[in-house]
């Protein structure tokens, strides 16, 4: 898995892309826990070039999720691909995290 940084005023950007599994959900958690405890409360997560993930990447989503809760912080996805969406959608995820089409679409939201 590849991880991408931008930033649009306080919205933390991460473009994620390859396999995001049990060998890679650790460095997603760390990033992500990282800039939560440095203080960025706002984050969309571009998922256009993600194609898997495993149980152990969606724990990362939720404890990042959890984390933001209890600052008042929140996170978006994006531009999920089908089969990514699938298992967003059986695991009740979609109904967890706001999804948007695009990465501006996101950005817009927070």
């Amino acid at each position: 898995m590849e991880m991408n940084e931008d930033r649009s005023d306080d919205v933390v950007i991460l473009a994620l892309s390859g396999k995001l599994d049990a060998k890679t959900a650790k460095t997603f958690e760390d990033k992500m826990l990282a800039d939560i405890d440095s203080g960025d409360r706002r984050f969309v997560i571009d998922l256009s070039q993600l194609e898997y993930v495993s149980s152990s990447g969606l724990r990362v989503f939720l404890l990042a999720a959890k984390r933001l809760q209890a600052t008042h912080g929140r996170i978006v996805l994006c531009s999920l691909q089908e089969h990514v969406r699938q298992v967003f959608d059986l695991a009740g995820f979609s109904s967890i995290f706001s999804i948007y089409g695009s990465r501006e679409e996101g950005v817009r939201s927070l």
